[in-house]
């Protein structure tokens, strides 16, 4: 009996040495990358659609933090994510922010990842975690035909001490489960890992 075919890795590089061959097998294809958009996008839909917006001039904080379900990412201002590489930063101080594709055969995005910062102005200056899987699904997309669209947003009405603005972090992983944060990665088995 023939082994089941085994899956893509978005996240994996290739080992010294490995034969184009042995590559070729683990080659994602887009009808996987589509699949694990979708689903992605089956549990997101709802939260981008029914999330009262937040004002944006406005502040949802007085001594307490913002309640979660008042966050809506599609009000705040798509930035590309090579934003940090601007003269000037549009944004400074503590945030959040979100990192989202918007795939074409979406009728919304998908969150990719969310994350918080004590400098909005600096964070993606260096090395991050969530570049490396952000370069890696871009190229995943690229070598699948399929066209990739990031975009950042940053919230900068959040929490200025570390801890409180954690938890609000946390807090906003639970509920919208996006794909490429630790805490998520166990939720999305998905088609891109390699046994």
């Amino acid at each position: 009996m023939a082994a089941a075919p085994r899956q893509g890795d978005l996240f994996h590089q290739p080992a010294a040495g490995a034969s184009d061959q042995q590559e070729a097998s683990l080659a994602l294809s887009a009808d996987q990358l589509r699949s694990w958009q979708e689903r992605v996008h089956r549990l997101q839909a709802p939260l981008f659609e029914t999330t009262a917006p937040v004002d944006s001039q406005g502040s949802l904080f007085g001594a307490a933090s913002a309640p979660a379900d008042y966050i809506q990412p599609l009000s705040l201002n798509p930035l590309p994510l090579s934003f940090w590489r601007w003269p000037e930063s549009p944004h400074q101080g503590a945030a959040l922010y979100w990192v989202m594709d918007r795939p074409e055969h979406l009728n919304l995005p998908i969150l990719l990842y969310l994350g918080e910062t004590k400098a909005a102005d600096r964070r993606w200056k260096g090395e991050h975690d969530c570049k490396a899987y952000l370069a890696a699904y871009q190229e995943a997309c690229a070598s699948c035909g399929l066209l990739c669209s990031p975009s950042i947003r940053f919230w900068g009405d959040v929490p200025q001490g570390t801890r409180a603005r954690r938890q609000l972090e946390q807090t906003l992983i639970r509920r919208w489960q996006p794909p490429f944060n630790k805490e998520m990665r166990d939720r999305w088995a998905t088609p891109f890992q390699a046994d």
